[in-house]
């Protein structure tokens, strides 16, 4: 087991000749673009609004140009954050795009649908750069995941160009508090992923000193506990220090040894952002942090071992004329359009109707062909329980796509607590079939790296409830192929069991679906039966989206929902519903666990109702609905979520607007009322929507 180290690069006394293997013409014109890009947004471009927020990078510029000269694995994968942009212009994101981008304009990562900033560069040859997040921290576990990808690829798929690449977080010392810093921190030890953490520590996150939320202001120095977790630390206004710590922590962790961070002292000679005016920092502290300017020390380090004055006077007038050059070219570029606004929130079609693919993540870019299935069931064998059904479709998606991997908590030798991936870590080993830490957001905020990187992450969430810790990268998932205009896209399927079974309690009985249909570019599913969560999820599973997929706990094992194994190429088309009691007095709408008590209550009484299981959510069947709905002039939703906001909410308002004229009576609905799941069983009947309050329900709507 590697031992911690600690590289203190503190020789204010001995300062080294320049490193004649860097190209330090690069590093400078880097450094001076960004620093004149920088200066032209804050001096022209934000005041007359065609920047709206500007984040100065002044002062971090030196750094990032070094680090993005030492980035040159084949599969290095790079997590940004809103101070990044010196690195993306290092890594090779055009001088136009660099300014397209805050400006708004057509043709910039994110076509003006998310903050200038927030940079991406897409690349399966070379550094790539995942679409940077605006959630301080949310930064870090999708960096563990592609560097998982990094292990796994070289492993399991034998890519010998994943072998020395790495995977790099970059972030500021303020995000160095966040849970998502510290569960990355814990993945990336215990597993010694390549994986590097690269802090810029400024001294403040906006106005609160790093001394308020680091103890002692160096984080470096309250991880010396961390086993194989390598630490540096340098003076980033001492460009010779930063060079070798940065170039040290890459070469450790290109090493394949484990991880490392490196932590640099920078000042920002700017404010937060533009609408920052730092009252809460002295004229005196404002001057000493202008004092320590990375570029001047560069400069007198530089100047004249490598560049003449008048060389270094040229560097600064090409780049202030690229930046003017690239300004000229970018007021050309037209504002996006409006109409295309709603554009790529899942996979776009073109003209013809074809699928549009994104540039990076998922399978499909990587040239893997999934075959598409077929909707009609080749039952075979005696009706199983959707425990098995579940786990037989597992196992044929991990035997046919090696890209599949299966992960969570305890889903590994024990089988999940569900008992659904049981035997599967078995066949198919620890490597596509793996146990976490005790941690939602590391368990989902992996998979964006995982899927970004070509790979089809499968986590599992233990109960619905814990995934709230993990709601940040959830909904950064689900916006990720909109806010990138399509560049990227993380497909995945999330299983989530949930709701009642044989009792309750808030904290593992709650179903809230309606919080994931809210969530902007995620497929929802609920099967209600053995054979429909066969075809949903190798749909899935065959899909180009991410995917919530609800196991309900109390269909796992039910005797109504058990069915004949439909075969290994069924798949049920999400957006369609099915009709399981043909009707022509009511519509009865339901999914999940409440179509078995819809079914018996139908039956029960006798009714002529029509019963449809909806099967998915997003999308949900809305022509079936509307068609049944006008032809027999009643409704009722039953769902088992809570009635206020509850997804039949959507559901009504569809149909008033849509079918208003064909209604007869107006649209009912029952679920469960406004309170937390009850833990004793009496309490739990006596607010479930049960066969007797359905029953009631329907007799009451076909009397009105």
């Amino acid at each position: 087991m590697a031992a911690n180290r600690m590289a203190r690069l503190e020789h204010s006394d001995a300062i080294p000749a320049p490193d004649p293997a860097v190209d330090w013409r690069a590093v400078v014109t880097n450094t001076l673009v960004s620093r004149a890009l920088d200066g032209l947004e804050e001096t022209r471009l934000h005041p007359a609004r065609q920047v709206l927020y500007q984040f100065s990078a002044r002062g971090h510029e030196v750094t990032q140009s070094l680090l993005g000269k030492a980035l040159t694995g084949s599969c290095d994968g790079i997590v940004a954050y809103y101070r990044s942009r010196p690195l993306l212009l290092a890594l090779g994101l055009s001088l136009e795009d660099a300014m397209a981008g805050p400006m708004m304009r057509q043709g910039s990562v994110t076509e003006g649908r998310d903050i200038g900033v927030m940079f991406n560069l897409p690349r399966r040859d070379g550094p790539c750069v995942l679409p940077a997040a605006g959630g301080v921290g949310s930064q870090y576990t999708p960096a563990v995941g592609w560097a998982q990808s990094l292990v796994y690829r070289a492993k399991v798929l034998g890519d010998a160009r994943a072998v020395g690449s790495i995977a790099v977080a970059t972030g500021g010392d303020g995000s160095t508090a966040t849970g998502g810093f510290w569960a990355a921190l814990n993945i990336a030890t215990t597993q010694r992923l390549p994986l590097l953490f690269y802090i810029e520590d400024n001294g403040y996150g906006i106005s609160v000193p790093t001394t308020a939320q680091t103890p002692g202001g160096d984080i470096t120095a309250n991880l010396d506990s961390f086993t194989d977790l390598a630490l540096f630390r340098a003076d980033g206004e001492r460009p010779w220090q930063a060079r070798e710590a940065i170039h040290s922590a890459v070469h450790h962790v290109r090493s394949g040894v484990g991880p490392a961070l490196v932590r640099l002292r920078v000042p920002r000679l700017s404010g937060h952002s533009s609408q920052d005016n730092q009252a809460y920092k002295s004229a005196t502290e404002i001057a000493a942090e202008h004092a320590r300017d990375p570029l001047h020390a560069l400069r007198q380090w530089l100047v004249p071992q490598v560049f003449t004055p008048a060389v270094w006077e040229t560097l600064e007038q090409e780049a202030n004329g690229r930046v003017a050059a690239a300004l000229a070219a970018v007021e050309q570029r037209p504002a996006p359009r409006g109409e295309h606004v709603t554009r790529a929130v899942f996979t776009p079609l073109d003209a013809e109707g074809q699928p549009q693919l994104q540039q990076q993540g998922g399978v499909r870019p990587e040239g893997v062909v999934l075959a598409a299935g077929t909707p009609d069931a080749q039952p075979t064998g005696p009706r199983i329980n959707m425990v098995a059904a579940i786990r037989r479709t597992l196992e044929v998606e991990l035997a046919s796509n090696p890209r599949v991997l299966l992960y969570g908590q305890d889903v590994g030798g024990k089988g999940g607590v569900h008992g659904v991936t049981q035997g599967l870590q078995q066949r198919f080993g620890v490597d596509r079939v793996f146990d976490t830490s005790l941690n939602e957001d590391g368990i989902i905020g992996r998979a964006i790296g995982l899927a970004a990187a070509g790979l089809l992450p499968v986590p599992e969430i233990q109960f619905r409830k814990y995934a709230d810790s993990a709601t940040e990268q959830l909904h950064d998932i689900g916006t990720l192929r909109w806010r990138s205009a399509n560049r990227f896209a993380t497909p995945m399927v999330v299983r989530i069991p949930g709701g009642y079974f044989k009792c309750g309690d808030p904290w593992h009985s709650q179903c809230n679906e309606a919080e994931f249909v809210h969530a902007i570019g995620w497929q929802v599913a609920m099967p209600s039966n053995a054979e429909d969560a066969v075809g949903l999820l190798r749909a899935a599973l065959r899909a180009n989206e991410p995917t919530i997929f609800f196991e309900h706990r109390a269909m796992l094992d039910a005797a109504w929902a058990r069915r004949p194994y439909p075969g290994d190429d069924y798949v049920v088309p999400f957006g369609q519903g099915r009709i399981l009691i043909a009707g022509q007095g009511a519509t009865v709408v339901t999914w999940g666990a409440m179509t078995e008590r819809c079914q018996a209550a139908i039956e029960s009484g006798g009714f002529d109702a029509e019963l449809i299981d909806l099967r998915t959510l997003a999308p949900w069947d809305r022509g079936l609905v509307l068609a049944s709905v006008r032809k027999t002039g009643r409704c009722l939703v039953v769902h088992e979520d809570n009635l206020t906001a509850g997804f039949g909410a959507e559901i009504v308002a569809v149909l008033a607007r849509e079918a208003f004229y064909a209604l007869d009576a107006p649209i009912e609905r029952l679920a469960m009322p406004d309170i937390p799941s009850p833990h004793s069983p009496v309490l739990l009947e006596a607010c479930l929507p049960d066969v007797p309050a359905i029953a009631a329900a329907i007799r009451q709507l076909l009397e009105a």
